[in-house]
């Protein structure tokens, strides 16, 4: 199988009926089972995988959800273009909620997840300066753009979460120019560039988090601002689908290598089949 563009987002995003002649598979990895089966369809005529990051139902909180089999799961399905999509809290005025903003920069704030594949037996170090392609973000901000709805660029801090932040959280983060918050999206970011995939974070706002005094976080606002912004969302990704189509010459797609430090009779020795042959082919 090889499906070059992936989805990860919320179960409501195949709820929406943009994904045409599909059907699910299961996918086992070498580091459990993903948050679901992996839908195949096609959006805009084009083949499509879809994962929805919580599960259908939205089983798994932020800090329980696999990333490393998702990921994975997605890269062997022949996934080299990832679009998450994520619900996010404004940090700044002019990010006002039905905004979308197009990461640019992350923080990772977590400390409960698991973010590389590169353990016990093989050791990489991916450059993550630019955690984002921006070939691929570029285009979805353009297409956002052309959508007419108020989309920015900016950077997302990543909490552990599932509690929202503190008032004091929330003006910290602030203090540091961040521009959304979010629960999801750095562990998706540094495991897409160990796989070697081009990502975009295609954000909703949903909230102002707490630091702004008229109106707490509630989960009720984010379904609610959510439940507002599904056409927008559904019509920036039939368009940006068919544009996923430019051949990669980013630093995405060669990522690992030089990253790979461990020689190659261990690598050959201690690292399980299906890594060597998804992840490391060429290097053994």
């Amino acid at each position: 199988m090889s499906v070059k563009i992936g989805i990860i987002g919320g179960s409501g995003l195949y709820k929406m009926g943009i994904i045409d002649d599909t059907e699910e598979i299961d996918v086992n990895t070498p580091f459990g089972k993903p948050s679901d089966k992996i839908t195949i369809g096609k959006i805009s005529g084009v083949e499509v995988a879809f994962l929805p990051r919580h599960g259908k139902g939205h089983a798994f909180t932020p800090h329980k959800v696999n990333y490393r089999a998702n990921i994975f799961a997605m890269k062997e399905c022949g996934v080299e273009y990832l679009i998450s999509t994520a619900a996010v809290g404004s940090l700044k005025k002019e990010l006002k909620p039905c905004d979308f903003v197009i990461a640019d920069q992350l923080i990772d704030r977590t400390a409960k997840r698991i973010t590389t594949f590169f353990e016990d037996g093989i050791t990489a170090h991916v450059s993550f300066a630019d955690p984002f392609c921006k070939t691929l973000s570029d285009i979805a901000y353009k297409t956002a753009k052309e959508e007419g709805v108020d989309v920015h660029r900016g950077t997302y801090i990543c909490m552990e979460g599932p509690q929202f932040s503190t008032r004091a959280e929330s003006n910290l983060y602030r203090s540091w120019n961040v521009d959304v918050v979010g629960m999801t999206l750095a562990p998706e970011a540094k495991l897409a560039r160990e796989a070697e995939m081009c990502l975009c974070g295609l954000l909703t706002v949903t909230d102002y988090d707490c630091w702004y005094e008229e109106e707490d976080v509630s989960i009720s606002s984010v379904l609610d601002n959510l439940k507002k912004n599904d056409k927008n969302l559904a019509n920036i990704i039939k368009k940006l689908i068919p544009k996923i189509k430019y051949k990669r010459t980013c630093k995405c797609h060669n990522a690992l290598e030089y990253a790979v430090i461990t020689s190659p009779e261990l690598i050959e020795k201690n690292v399980d089949p299906r890594v060597k042959r998804i992840l490391l082919k060429r290097f053994i």
